[in-house]
């Protein structure tokens, strides 16, 4: 991630709870200091944050911002920025496409 981060020294950690057999299918718990970074998906994802806030900006212009208790799902082909705008931990599921 540093070679994407566009503002912050965000600090990332991630614990996966669940994999399918395939090890396309995961899911667990991701935790981010404040900060933002330019993001490509190449899968499917699932979110719902537990505490802080996000803000996800596309490259076509959109953006929504996401707080404790919010569910959102992140499609293949997203491109954009995430900012953490606070400490944030969230819950994740996520399917790799490819």
């Amino acid at each position: 991630m540093p070679a994407r981060i566009l503002a912050g020294a965000p600090t990332t950690r991630l614990w996966n709870d669940y994999a399918d057999a395939t090890g396309r299918l995961f899911s667990g718990i991701w935790t981010s200091t404040a900060g933002s970074w330019s993001v490509d998906y190449s899968e499917e994802e699932i979110c719902v944050i537990l505490e802080g806030r996000v803000r996800l900006e596309g490259e076509d212009g959109t953006t929504s911002e996401f707080g404790p208790g919010d569910a959102f799902a992140i499609p293949s082909g997203f491109k954009g920025v995430w900012t953490s705008l606070e400490p944030v931990r969230k819950l994740y599921v996520v399917y790799e496409t490819n």
